[in-house]
C-alpha cells in the first residue's frame, strides 16, 4: 500500500484528492493538511511513500514546505498545481529546484474525458514516484556521479548543425544541469521536446530561461533556429526541422501517447541532418523516442542517453539503451560537458 500524504490550503481540493487517490486500491491517504508546518509535522508523524504538494498556501507555502523536507525528511514530492499566469507556472519550476519530483496538472472538478486522463495522470505519477528513493538536500548521492560507460566512439562527422533533446518525467531538472553548463558561444541550436501538463510550457521555458546561459523560446513555426538559442515544442503541437532547416509544428496525431512526441522530433532531425546532428534522451517514463534515438545513431549521428543513477526514470532513457541507441551513456553534467567538447572539435556550425 502506498502511504500519500496531501498538503493542500484549500478544502474542496483536499476532499477532492483524497477522493481521487483513495480511489485506487494500491494508495492509502494517511493524512492531510492545510499549510507547511503541518505538513511537516504529518511528514514526521505519518513517514509518507509520497506527498503530493500544493504551491500557494499560508505561514509557509510550497516551496519552503519542501525545501526543508527534503533538508530533514526526504520524500518523494509531486507538485499538483493549476496554473493561471506564465510567472506562477514558472514559480512551480522552483520547487524542482528545491527537491520535488515533477509537476501534474490537476485535474478538473467536472467529468470529461479530459478529466479521466488527467486523473489517471495523477495516479500513475503518484505511484510511480513513491518508487524513487530521493536524499537529504545537501548529502552527497550516486546521482549525477562520474559515470560514463561509453558504449563505440561516434562516427566521424563533418560539422554538427543541431543538437536534439527529449525528456519526460525528471527533464526539467536534467534539463537545467545540462544546458546551465553549456557555453554561452554554443554555435548550434537545441530543440527539445519536454512532456509536461498543458499550460506550463511557457512558465518552463521563463523558469528554465532564467536558470541557464542560453536564451530559451517557446518554437514557433517555420522559425529558422539561431545557434546558441534553445526552442522549446509548445503545448499540443509536435516539433521537428523540415528541409529547409526551419521549424517545423504538427497536429498529427500523438506519437506514444504524447504531442509533442520526442519520436517525430528526432525522427525528423535523422532525415534532414542525418550525421550532423546530436541526440539526447533523458530521464523519462515510457519509450517515447528511444526508437527514434536507434535511427538517429544508424544515420551517423552521436546519441547521449542520460545513466540510470541520475535518471528520476530511468523508462525512456533504459529503452533507448536495450535498443542500443546510445552512442554514451552520463550523467546530465557529464553530457553537458561531451557536447561542449563534441561541437567544438567536430566544427559545430549554425544550420
Amino acid at each position: 500500500m502506498i502511504k500519500v500524504l496531501i498538503v493542500d490550503d484549500s478544502v474542496v481540493v483536499q476532499e477532492f484528492l483524497e477522493h481521487i487517490l483513495s480511489s485506487d486500491p494500491a494508495i492509502e491517504v494517511v493524512g492531510i493538511a492545510g499549510d507547511g508546518e503541518e505538513a511537516i509535522e504529518l511528514v514526521r508523524q505519518k513517514k509518507p511513500d509520497v506527498i503530493t504538494m500544493d504551491i500557494h498556501m499560508p505561514k509557509m507555502d510550497g516551496f519552503e514546505t519542501t525545501r526543508r523536507i527534503m533538508e530533514t525528511l526526504p520524500t518523494p514530492i509531486v507538485i499538483v498545481s493549476v496554473i493561471s499566469r506564465i510567472k506562477e507556472a514558472a514559480y512551480t519550476f522552483k520547487l524542482l529546484e528545491a527537491g520535488a519530483l515533477t509537476v501534474v496538472l490537476r485535474p478538473p472538478a467536472f467529468d470529461t474525458p479530459d478529466n479521466k486522463a488527467a486523473i489517471a495522470e495523477l495516479i500513475q505519477t503518484v505511484k510511480l514516484m513513491s518508487e524513487v528513493k530521493v536524499v537529504r538536500r545537501g548529502v552527497s548521492s550516486k546521482r549525477g556521479g562520474r559515470q560514463a560507460a561509453m558504449i563505440k566512439t561516434p562516427a566521424a562527422v563533418s560539422g554538427i548543425q543541431l543538437i536534439a533533446i527529449g525528456a519526460s518525467t525528471g527533464g526539467p531538472q536534467a534539463l537545467q544541469k545540462l544546458l546551465s553548463r553549456l557555453p554561452r558561444d554554443l554555435p548550434v541550436p537545441v530543440l527539445i521536446v519536454q512532456h509536461i501538463a498543458a499550460g506550463f510550457v511557457e512558465g518552463f521555458a521563463d523558469w528554465l530561461g532564467g536558470s541557464i546561459l542560453l536564451p530559451v523560446h517557446t518554437a514557433v513555426r517555420g522559425e529558422k533556429p539561431r545557434p546558441g538559442h534553445c526552442y522549446i515544442a509548445p503545448d499540443n503541437f509536435h516539433m521537428g526541422v523540415g528541409p529547409d532547416l526551419k521549424i517545423v509544428l504538427s497536429s498529427d496525431e500523438p506519437k506514444n501517447g504524447s504531442r509533442p512526441s520526442v519520436a517525430y522530433l528526432f525522427h525528423s532531425v535523422a532525415e534532414v541532418l542525418g550525421p550532423n546532428a546530436v541526440g539526447v534522451l533523458l530521464s523519462g517514463m515510457g519509450r517515447d523516442g528511444a526508437m527514434e534515438l536507434k535511427e538517429m545513431k544508424d544515420k551517423g549521428a552521436a546519441t547521449f542517453v542520460q545513466n540510470k543513477e541520475s535518471s528520476v526514470v530511468f523508462g525512456m532513457p533504459g529503452e533507448a539503451v536495450k535498443l542500443d541507441a546510445a552512442t554514451y551513456i552520463l550523467s546530465p553534467v557529464e553530457i553537458a560537458a561531451s557536447l561542449a567538447a563534441f561541437v567544438k572539435t567536430t566544427g559545430g556550425r549554425a544550420v
